[in-house]
């Protein structure tokens, strides 16, 4: 089945033209309780790029770690002044 996506960037709309699969949009239309085609899809984008920066920052936090130059005791004088 073809389905028209809108996705909303900056009030500016793309159409696609996309095969998913009847029961794949229907499950995301359920979980998301979305109302239709269009607001299930765009929720899910939206929450699909979210996990994906969030890994990417993660990802590049483990590969180089925060360092901490103060310790208790100096953020506790400092916070006296």
């Amino acid at each position: 089945m073809w389905f028209r996506i809108f996705v909303d960037k900056l009030y500016k709309y793309m159409k696609v033209t996309a095969l998913i699969e009847d029961e794949l949009i229907q499950d995301v239309i359920d979980i998301s309780g979305a109302k239709n085609i269009t607001e299930a899809l765009r929720i899910a984008l939206k929450d699909y790029r979210s996990r994906k920066l969030m890994r990417n920052y993660a990802n590049s936090i483990a590969a180089e770690p925060l360092e901490f130059t103060y310790g208790a005791k100096e953020l506790r004088d400092l916070n006296q002044k």
